[in-house]
This record gives structure tokens, sequence and C-alpha cells, in this order.
């Protein structure tokens, strides 16, 4: 009796022992145990027979579900392989001109800004990227829409749609082709405002080299076809060439420097279309070859870390003597608090008035004076930030030089 007993308990375990390992295990393991556990009289051939039936439908069952999901896989695969990323700014902005009348220069408004981006692995080696943006107009400098026109809805635009071929394993290399995020290295906004994403094709590479990160990328991207009018071939595009050099490195556990250089060259850029495009907010010149060195030190084990960074700009191509453009700032960050400052001075014709920050003394070059911008995080993917710029610029119409143009910026963010 005592053994019947001692066989059904140990058919009930072993059984369940089945149930529970049958998922991970192969059917030779399984098929195996099945074996031993009659060999040694733990179970009967009945129960053996019983059992192994059970295995194999279990085995059945199993098979036919990893072909169903390999299927769903297959037909889904890409959703598994997209990233969906956002984020949502809302954005109180009052800019004060001096001698401005309220009604023309001065400016206190509500604005949004909402950009939502597809970021997916077409295979191991090419992925794309599309985005779209908010935008009060198509500017190339900014993404912002005004809260206006009576609850209109308000209009989409296409802010990205590139493609990023890195063959092989090693990511160091990136080809890029279409309307890209900047492939270069920016340190500052003196050259680039942060929402400019050019269009054309780009190549970037990072080297390891003993302690040295080595940087370097170049680029050929068309500003505007057949700019003077005068044919379809290349050689009547505005277009402009990038090449940048330089490394990341760490000079001990607690000190990272950044040191570069940079050249964006432009072609077509005097024809009279691309002129009237390129100078229009505040360059005296239609002609361009800009030259820039950065740096950035990151302080890491300080109580509050700190980086401290620089940019310099010259137009080699102007014969005016306003061709050149720095900026001098740091960064400090202490648990949820973030701040940044820096001063510019950028001369009139020292970069292409179009490109450079908009924000900044109304976006105009043959300005200088400092920003201010602090952020706070309330929680995770929220944040509130303040930013002033206190600026004098020569180049706002109507008024004298040393004009001084002050703006505030009040933010609340959100990222997804």
């Amino acid at each position: 009796m005592s053994r019947t007993v001692s066989k059904q308990i140990a058919s009930g375990l072993c059984t369940g022992l089945l149930l529970a390992v049958s998922a991970p295990a192969s059917a030779a393991v399984d098929a195996k145990l099945l074996e031993m556990l009659r060999a040694n009289g733990s179970i009967t051939a009945t129960q053996h027979a019983e059992l192994e039936a059970e295995l194999a439908k279990e085995q059945r069952e199993q098979a036919a579900a990893s072909t169903a999901a390999n299927d769903f896989k297959e037909k889904l695969g890409w959703v598994a392989r997209t990233k969906i990323k956002g984020d949502l700014r809302l954005r109180q902005e009052m800019v004060s001109v001096e001698g401005g009348t309220g009604d023309e220069e001065d400016e206190n408004r509500q604005r949004l800004r909402m950009r939502l981006g597809f970021y997916s692995e077409v295979n191991d080696d090419v992925d794309a990227g599309i985005r779209i943006a908010t935008g009060s107009s198509d500017d190339r400098r900014s993404t912002n829409q005004t809260m206006e026109d009576y609850f209109d809805k308000k209009d989409i635009w296409l802010d990205l749609a590139y493609l990023d071929w890195h063959p092989g394993e090693s990511d160091n290399l990136h080809l890029f082709g279409g309307k890209m995020p900047q492939p270069w290295v920016s340190v500052a906004d003196v050259i680039w405002d942060g929402d400019i994403n050019p269009e054309g094709f780009a190549a970037t590479y990072t080297l390891p080299v003993g302690g040295l990160d080595v940087f370097a990328n170049a680029g050929y991207f068309n500003m505007e076809d057949n700019v003077d009018g005068e044919g379809v071939e290349f050689r009547h595009d505005a277009q402009m060439y990038t090449g940048q050099l330089g490394a990341h490195f760490d000079l001990s556990d607690s000190v990272a420097f950044t040191l570069g250089g940079s050249l964006y060259a432009f072609d077509n850029e005097t024809a009279d279309d691309a002129a009237s495009v390129l100078t229009q907010f505040g360059n005296t010149t239609n002609e361009f070859q800009l030259w820039e060195g950065f740096a950035q030190m990151s302080l890491k084990n300080l109580p509050v870390p700190v980086s401290v960074y620089g940019q310099y700009v010259v137009n080699t191509d102007t014969d005016s003597d306003q061709d050149t453009a720095w900026l001098a700032g740091f960064t400090a960050d202490y648990n949820k608090l973030a701040f940044d400052y820096n001063y510019r001075d950028v001369q009139r014709d020292s970069v292409v008035s179009i490109f450079t920050d908009s924000d900044f003394a109304a976006g105009l070059t043959g300005s200088r004076g400092h920003k201010f911008k602090l952020g706070y995080d309330l929680g995770k993917n929220v944040s509130v930030g303040a930013t002033y710029f206190m600026a004098e610029t020569d180049s706002l119409d109507g008024f004298a030089d040393d004009t001084g143009v002050d703006t505030l910026q009040l933010d609340l963010v959100t990222k997804f």
C-alpha cells in the first residue's frame, strides 16, 4: 500500500516537474527523463505512456505558438525596431527693444512647440528618421507656433527625413542623406541655430586612438537649385561644403576636453537670389567662407560639475572689416538645477545671418551681449526653465547702433 502511494506521489511530482520545465527544456531531455523514471520504477508503463502523450501534446502546442509568434514578428517586426520620441514645450516670451513703440518691435506672446519623431532600424546597417514639428511658418530657425488666429488649427511641417547608413558592425562610420540633424559637432550656436536641419549628404567618422576619440566629418548640402537661373547642372546651385576635425579626450578622471576646427564653404552664394536670402538679417556681404575653432573643458568631480566652452569664427571671403565672431561661456549642474551663461560678439559679416541663433538679438548679426539660462527638473521628463538674453545690435532697421534688445523666455517642457 505504501509503495503504491509512494509511486503515486512520485508520479505526481514528476508530472509537475515535467510541466514546469517543459517550456525551456528540449524534447530530448524530457524524453530521456521519462525513460529514467520508468527504468527505476518510479512510474509504471501506463503512466509513462500517459506522460509521453502529454509531453508530445505540449511540444506541438509550443511549436505552434512559436510559429505564430515568428509570423507576427515577421509581419510587425518594424514596430519592435522603431522608436517614437517627441517633446512638447509651452513658452511665454517677452521681447523689449530699446526705443520700440510696443506695436512694432516689442512683443509679449504665448508660443508652443511640438515635435514628434519616428526612428526605425531598417536593417542591421541602415536607420531611418522622420520627424514632424509645429511652426508659425517654414522658418528654418524656429519650430515655435504662436497662439493666435482665433483657435485656428496649427500647421505641421516636415522637420527631419533622412537615412543613416552605418555599414558593418562598427558605429564609427555613418553616411547620412536627406534632411538630417546637424552632422557636425557644436559647442555653441554662433554659426548654427539649434533648429536648423541641413539637407544633403554627409559622412561622420570616429576613431579611437590611444586615449583620444578623433572625430571627422564632411558634407555636401544643396541650398537652392538653379539659383542663378542659368542651368540645371550642379554648378548653378547654391551649395555648402563642410569639413570638421577634432577630438574628445580625458586628461584625467575628472577633466575632459573637446577640441576641434571646422570649415563651412559656400558656392554661388553671390548669385542675386542667394544673396537676397542669405543676407537678410544683418549681413552687408554676400561672400562667405567660415573657419571655426571651438573648445570645451568639463570638470566632472567638483561638488558642482562645470563645463567651460568657447567658439571663434572668421569669414575669410569677405572684404568687410566686420568678419569675426566669438563666444565664451560655462555650464553648471547641481542636483535638478542646470545653469548656462555665455557672452558673444557677432560682427555683421562674420556668419551667415539666416543661420545664426534666432533668439539672440532678434536673430541679427552685428550684435553682442549676454545669455543666461536656468533649468529645473520637476520630475521625470518634465522641466521648467527661464532664459534671458541681454543684447545690443547695430542691425535693426530704423534704430541706432547699440540698440538694446532684451528677451525673456519662460518654458515648460515635457519629453516622451
